[in-house]
This record gives C-alpha cells, sequence and structure tokens, in this order.
C-alpha cells in the first residue's frame, strides 16, 4: 500500500464539513466576541442536553475540567481523591493541582478502574472517586454508583474520551455528580484547538465552576476565590456545536470499523472487551499484543502508524511514586500489551483489511 495509513488524520478533507467550520469564522469575525459569547451558550445548552444533565459550563480544557470541577467540589490539602492508575497524566495532575492526594486502584481486563481496588483504598479522607472512562468504554458504574451510595462519596467522570459512548442508553457523563470532558482535535466530537466541558446537576456547584472558570469572580471584577482563567472561546465552541450536528453519524461509522476489525484480526490479538449492554463511542481501538515493541516497528515499515496510549502508568510518573496505591499487578501487566490501531472515521475499509493483513503476517 503505497499511502500511509495514518492514527489519526485531523485534516478537514470534506468539502461540506469545510464549509460548515468556515462559516463559523467568519460568523465569529464578524461581530468580533471572541470569548464567552452566544456561540459558548448554545454550545452549553446543546451539550448539557446531549449528556442529560441541568448545567453546562464550557472551558478551554479537559484537564481544566477536571482542576476547575475538583476546585468547585472545595476539594483541597489533607483530601485525598480515588483514581484509577492508568489514564493519561492530566487525570492525577489535576488532583494534585487542587492540594489533595491521587490515590490510585488496580484496572480490571477492561482497563478501567476495578470498583472492589476502589473500596479498598477508601479511608476517611476521601473527598471523591474520580473514574476514567478509558478508550472511551464505560465502567462498572452501576457498581460504583453501589459503593458511592455506601460510603457518601462523589462520583467524578473523567469522560475525556467518551463523548457519546453509553452504558444502557444513558451517556457518558450522565452518571456521576459532576463529569468532564476533554474535546481536542483528537476527541470524538473534536474542537480545531483545546476545549472542555463540564456539566452537572447541582446549581450551586455550578455556579462556583462559572466564577472559578474565570479567576475565581463574579460579575468580572468581585473576586470571591482563587482561581485561573479557563474560559471557552467562540471560535472553539462554535466549531464544537457545528460537529455535533453529525457527531452521532461518525460515532455509527467508527463502531463499524471496530466491528471490522473484530472480525478481521487473530486471535492471540484480544480487543478490549465490550459489554452487551455498552456501546462505546470508539474514542480508541485498543488491543493486547505479546511482542509489542516489534510489532509497532513492522507496521511502521509497513507506513502503519500505531500509538500506545499510555505507556507509563500514572502512578509509576515522577510526582506520584510516592502516593497510595493498591496492588497495580494487573495494571502493570496489562500497560506492557496494549496498542491502538488506527480507527479513525476516516479510515478506509481496504486499510483496516491491510493492517489486519499485516499484524496477521507478522504474527506467522
Amino acid at each position: 500500500m503505497a499511502n500511509k495509513v495514518r492514527f489519526m488524520d485531523l485534516r478537514v478533507s470534506n468539502p461540506r464539513d469545510r464549509e460548515g467550520l468556515l462559516n463559523v469564522f467568519n460568523r465569529v469575525m464578524d461581530h468580533g466576541q471572541f470569548i464567552m459569547d452566544k456561540e459558548v451558550h448554545n454550545f452549553e445548552d446543546a451539550f448539557s442536553k446531549y449528556c442529560g444533565r441541568r448545567y453546562c459550563a464550557g472551558v478551554d480544557s479537559g484537564t481544566s475540567a477536571l482542576f476547575i470541577a475538583l476546585q468547585g467540589m472545595k476539594i483541597g490539602k489533607g483530601d485525598e481523591v480515588i483514581t484509577t492508575s492508568l489514564s493519561w497524566i492530566a487525570t492525577a495532575n489535576a488532583i494534585a493541582m487542587t492540594g489533595a492526594t491521587p490515590v490510585f486502584c488496580e484496572i480490571k481486563d477492561d482497563l478501567n478502574i476495578d470498583p472492589e481496588s476502589v473500596e479498598r483504598m477508601i479511608t476517611k479522607k476521601t473527598r471523591a472517586i474520580l473514574v476514567v472512562h478509558y478508550t472511551g468504554r464505560i465502567v462498572d458504574i452501576e457498581a460504583f454508583i453501589a459503593i458511592s451510595e455506601k460510603y457518601g462519596i462523589p462520583i467524578v467522570e473523567d469522560s475525556a474520551q467518551a463523548f457519546g459512548s453509553k452504558y444502557k442508553e444513558k451517556v457518558a457523563g450522565s452518571f456521576g455528580y459532576v463529569a468532564c470532558f476533554s474535546m481536542n482535535p483528537m476527541k470524538v466530537l473534536a474542537a480545531c484547538g483545546e476545549a472542555g466541558a463540564i456539566v452537572t446537576d447541582d446549581n450551586e456547584l455550578y455556579e462556583r465552576i462559572v466564577s472559578l472558570r474565570y479567576n475565581g469572580t463574579v460579575n468580572k471584577e468581585v473576586c470571591i476565590q482563587s482561581s485561573l482563567n479557563g474560559r471557552l472561546d467562540s471560535l472553539q465552541a462554535g466549531i464544537l456545536l457545528e460537529r455535533m450536528k453529525d457527531v452521532d453519524k461518525k460515532i455509527k461509522k467508527i463502531r463499524n470499523n471496530v466491528s471490522l476489525y473484530n472480525k478481521l484480526l487473530p486471535k492471540n490479538i484480544i480487543p478490549v472487551p465490550e459489554r452487551h449492554d455498552e456501546s462505546s463511542s470508539g474514542y480508541s481501538y485498543t488491543v493486547l499484543v505479546d511482542n509489542r515493541k516489534e510489532l509497532i516497528e513492522f507496521l511502521s515499515h509497513m507506513s502503519i502508524e500505531t500509538k500506545i496510549q499510555h505507556p507509563i502508568l500514572m502512578c509509576e510518573q515522577e510526582p506520584y511514586v510516592n502516593c497510595p496505591k493498591d496492588d497495580i499487578s494487573n495494571s502493570q501487566r496489562v500497560v506492557k500489551k496494549i496498542l491502538s490501531l488506527p480507527v479513525n472515521e476516516n479510515i478506509t475499509i481496504d486499510q483496516i483489511h491491510y493492517v489486519s493483513e499485516s499484524i496477521i503476517k507478522f504474527y506467522k
């Protein structure tokens, strides 16, 4: 195959999509309100409805969404927030930046945090359970709701990878006390830059979040709490609103790509399992493989891009090696085997066949 199979192709090549985005750009250029104008408010209304929540606050990134949400919950020094060992480092950083201590738990074979591990790690200092819907697959949310009710500890959903994912027809972000999203260009709902959102049903929390995203101010001038600037700009909000029109079609296409991979790949390639009552939006098609380094090199030689999401457990990153953690032996085993294959909506059926045939060739 002459052309490279990209892990993700972020170019806007569809004429209809390009025209829609340029219209957004022109509209914002015309009115000149670049931050927190009607595009942001319209996006927040549409996003909250999609997630089945009362309130949405647009922010400038998924990391800011996590940090501001935890800050809004008044989590800080002396508190603990339980989370997974496997996520991108932003999850742990958001906890640490509030002054709280991240507590790391084991994962199950679906790469999601293990509820039994979470229950083992609860202490009197635990203020929240931050679950990550990893690769777009929703955690065992019913188990976490039971734990939350049993101990009176709120659930925070890190839904950065899971926009549009569903469990029993309820979407990611609709389960916890508060949920946080990233919409950077890699995500299923993608801005053309950094963007994020926070959703909740709690009015008091929402009002604090709105203040915190603008340096802790009320009416732009009166500062009532220490914070930083985390506002969403009008251009990214308008782009997200435009792309929400077709996001379900995009998800359907990605899911079809996943199904094709599942049929074509050899049995020694183990895809992350999906429950029968779950529907992932397909942020990442992650499999468990042997001889990963050699496979990556072979596929690269065949002009196929792959990615490891993510190669280092958060609790083994330098700032967090001394933080509390459960037995993470499964996490340590799995992280050496995970590999993500290209599954984006722009990949062709022929390319999926080519990737699958190349993997079969490698193992033969």
